[in-house]
């Protein structure tokens, strides 16, 4: 018998006949995750989801068993591992594996294994007196625990993490624990975790005034007008430090309760006011002992506080742990890109020469006043803190613009800078670069910045799906964290980072999903090299103290810390700005972040050589392939669906004057380069165009000039026939009727193609 028999005539009918409710309790074929995304390219294709043959539940989202089922041919215990892994995955206490002769039990609380028969499958009252054996929990705390997660028609269900988060967090306050914490990456659904936990414990009369905490605006506003709307008028935002007593749930910026003229208008609450509160991003804000902000946990000391965060933080002057303790759950950016509900990515390290050699400028070189600059060497942590090269930002910005051509001109893009001055500066390269669509709208590119007042409404439109525009987001430090962009296509990174927490939330900005607009992966252009710190264990693993992450030992010279020479306080440091340094890109890497976590480096030409002699044996085959197709636009794209990395591949100087077909012979299977001019010459000696009379011949000899400079796609696109100079010739009609009509035109293309492609 086959699985789906073995179900339906042993083990559906065993559970069924212990007490397990079809309807309710019973969920057949559950979908854990959604499977991995993997990225070729700019093509994208998901793995097989995991599934759990049953989930078994005592009360909606209050899991206890799974069961793996094998068809006949398999031993009864076939299952087990594979029901281990997935109870481990959903905090399920007791996995079965079952073939229909009985039931495997492993009791993952008290570590057991045995066989039952399929009578013996334990009723839903009997597994859950067991559970609650172990946990041995007070009338009281089950209620809690027992109580209902918020579901009205059409809401969403929570995810296998998020109920993991969210039962681990009640049954934590439920069992008296008044300080814990949750980890989980940026993009996995931190607020609707935080609102179930807040309706659960509200509900359940467990907590009865509750606080949600944030330092930024867009965090607090995001949560009222997003997940947390369900509270209705119970919910309150604090808004002008003005505190009303008369709401259950409030939602405020610690701003607004402490003010930076020393007032502290929490203290009109009574100490014991609240019996809970949720930090949102609690790596900051208040995560530092001696933060005016953390008075307010201090004085609200009684309550319960729940941290949440992607990114806790330990260093000499924060610690999360400290306060909160050990992670009570952690779900990372690696388990979310594997599962299928985080974006992929791929990482461009970009090389500049000025940046990977320390420079020292020539005695003739001035600052744009025409002073003379100090003479010392010059390094990547200077530029754009100490000293401007120009030339240098106009080419950060060519390059992110080239990299946006090539891709998507409106793909949501977020631009990192070192300071407030260099995004302006940056702002106004990316301007100049993409002049054709900033004068067709002026917010196709914005700085963002906490000095510009109109900031939030830009932010604002720029994280709206359904808003085209702002389309490029330059930034400094205040687009890191809490924006919540569900279609940010491209981060790039021109600003020094050591932080592995600045940085891991930097990544956070792309790692969100959105496929029904199109947002299946994100790519990072890093100018400045930060991705080495994916090669840091830390990156998505456990807090560590960050000023143990790179020992001084093992840093370049250049980038040692020096001893102050005195406790003098320093001036303001005064930008050099200098026009006159040349500066040029001379290597690209480009890496993906593979099934196991690691960042590792793509060479594009063996790639893509590997991926097309596994469609091609020989280059008789690939010719033979190419010939056979009329349309090469079509055959060039079915190749980048093969993963033959075309266009990254005509990036690289010594190939952008090949054509696609000539490119693949290289590099596959060793055939001399030849350059698309070189094609165009041979067509020239051979007098095809002899045979072609006046302005056919001359419309055949601009369309070769055409391919020569741009590809064999000039040639196939019909409507280049309505640019310069064809329009010499009259419209597309006209020009067809030249040849004759528009089967003959089409022919003489063919002919062309051929002879081109001849030698």
């Amino acid at each position: 018998m086959t699985e789906e028999e073995i179900k339906l005539r042993f083990i559906t009918p065993a559970i069924e006949k212990m007490g397990w409710d079809r309807n309710t309790q019973i969920s057949m074929e559950y979908k854990i995750t959604d499977g991995r995304i993997n990225l070729k390219q700019n093509h994208i294709k998901r793995s097989e989801f995991k599934k759990a043959d049953y989930l078994l539940s005592y009360k909606p989202n209050l899991p206890l068993a799974i069961i793996e089922a094998k068809d006949e041919t398999h031993n009864i215990r076939d299952g087990i591992e594979q029901a281990k892994n997935y109870a481990q995955m959903l905090d399920v206490p007791f996995a079965y594996s079952s073939n229909g002769s009985g039931f495997i039990e492993l009791d993952l609380i008290n570590g057991t294994q045995r066989q039952i028969s399929l009578d013996e499958f334990p009723s839903p009252s009997c597994l859950w007196q067991r559970y609650l054996g172990y946990k041995n929990l007070s009338q009281k705390e089950l209620e809690i625990i027992q109580e209902p997660y918020f579901y009205a028609q059409g809401s969403k269900s929570p995810r296998y993490y998020q109920q993991v988060a969210i039962n681990r967090a009640v049954e934590a306050v439920a069992t008296g624990k008044n300080r814990l914490m949750l980890v989980m990456a940026t993009g996995t659904g931190k607020t609707y975790v935080a609102f179930q936990i807040i309706h659960r414990l509200y509900k359940s009369g467990a907590k009865k005034k509750i606080l949600f905490l944030a330092d930024r605006n867009i965090l607090v506003d995001q949560s009222r007008d997003g997940d947390f709307v369900p509270f209705g008028n119970k919910m309150t935002k604090v808004e002008n430090r003005h505190l009303d007593s008369a709401y259950e749930i409030y939602l405020s910026l610690y701003q607004q309760l402490v003010g930076d003229d020393e007032s502290e208008p929490f203290r009109e609450f009574s100490p014991d006011f609240f019996d809970l509160i949720v930090i949102d991003e609690c790596h900051r804000g208040s995560a530092k002992e001696d933060s005016q902000w953390r008075k307010i946990l201090e004085y609200f000391n009684s309550a319960t506080h729940i941290g949440m965060t992607a990114t806790p933080k330990e260093d000499k002057e924060v610690s999360n742990i400290s306060y909160f303790g050990e992670p009570i759950y952690t779900y990372s950016l690696n388990q979310g890109i594997d599962d299928g509900f985080l974006a992929p990515f791929r990482v461009v390290r970009i090389g500049i020469d000025v940046d990977l050699f320390e420079l020292r400028l020539p005695k003739e070189i001035f600052d744009e006043y025409g002073n003379e600059i100090e003479d010392r060497v010059y390094n990547i942590k200077d530029y754009d803190r100490n000293i401007v090269l120009t030339k240098r930002t106009e080419l950060v910005a060519k390059r992110i613009t080239e990299f946006l051509k090539q891709n998507d001109r409106f793909a949501k893009t977020i631009v990192f800078c070192v300071d407030i001055e260099h995004a302006g500066r940056m702002c106004e390269a990316l301007r100049n670069e993409n002049s054709d669509l900033v004068a067709q709208n002026a917010d196709y590119i914005v700085q963002m910045t906490g000095d510009i007042t109109t900031t939030p409404a830009s932010l604002e439109k720029f994280i709206d799906i359904d808003t085209i525009y702002p389309v490029i987001a330059v930034t400094s430090k205040l687009l890191t964290t809490g924006v919540d962009c569900k279609t940010c296509k491209v981060i790039a990174i021109d600003s020094n980072i050591g932080s592995i927490t600045e940085f891991r939330q930097i990544i956070g900005r792309g790692t969100r999903l959105r496929e029904d607009v199109g947002k299946t992966h994100f790519t990072i252009l890093d100018f400045r090299g930060v991705s080495r710190l994916f090669a840091k264990a830390e990156f998505d693993g456990d807090p560590v103290n960050e000023q143990d992450i790179r020992p001084k030992e093992n840093l370049p010279a250049f980038e040692k810390p020096k001893e102050p020479k005195n406790d003098t306080p320093k001036e303001p440091i005064k930008k050099v700005i200098i026009k006159g340094v040349e500066a040029t890109i001379i290597n690209e890497q480009v890496q993906i972040f593979d099934e196991n976590g690691k960042l590792i480096t793509i060479n594009l030409t063996d790639f893509s050589k590997q991926n097309t002699k596994q469609e091609f044996e020989s280059l008789e085959k690939f010719i033979n392939y190419w010939n056979k197709n009329d349309r090469k636009n079509a055959v060039i794209n079915e190749l980048l669906n093969k993963g033959i990395l075309i266009d990254e591949l005509k990036n690289q100087q010594k190939f952008k004057e090949m054509d696609e077909f000539d490119l693949i012979c290289h590099i596959a299977f060793d055939a001399p380069p030849r350059t698309r001019r070189e094609r165009v010459e041979n067509v020239k000696k051979q007098d095809f165009l002899s045979k072609y009379q006046n302005k056919a011949r001359e419309i055949l000899t601009i369309l070769l000039e055409k391919y020569a400079n741009s590809g064999i796609g000039e040639i196939e696109n019909t409507k280049i026939l309505e640019n310069d100079p064809f329009r010499n010739y009259g419209g597309v009609s006209e020009i067809i009727d030249i040849f004759g009509g528009k089967d003959s035109y089409l022919k003489a293309i063919k002919e062309l193609e051929y002879e081109i492609y001849a030698a």
